[in-house]
């Protein structure tokens, strides 16, 4: 999994990562689930973006609607009072393949 942290404004509440879809399946339905699970647990914007198309993590539909297959590098930007949180639980969802073997 490729992930690098970056503070973008110095304020430790914005930061950016690149995160590898490693799943068989990409982000199906079951994945784009659990991240807007874990998106809407905390207090924090978080951004998914392919190929210069965006997305909500907080919606199951916009993930979709980017398409992600396995492989595909998505780039994640997270803002607010919980966003190193937010970003952290993130990546270990996309580690842990969104709890799939």
């Amino acid at each position: 999994m490729m992930s690098n942290m970056t503070d973008l404004d110095g304020n430790n509440a914005d930061y950016q990562a690149k995160l590898l879809v490693c799943n068989r399946l990409g982000l199906h339905a079951r994945a784009a689930a659990r991240i807007a699970a874990l998106a809407q647990e905390h207090q924090a914007k978080i951004i998914l973006e392919k190929n210069g198309l965006q997305a909500d993590a907080k919606s199951i539909l916009e993930i979709l609607s980017l398409g992600c297959g396995p492989g595909t590098v998505v780039q994640v930007r997270v803002q607010g009072p919980e966003a190193s949180e937010a970003l952290q639980a993130l990546q270990e969802l996309f580690r842990l393949r969104f709890g799939e073997s």
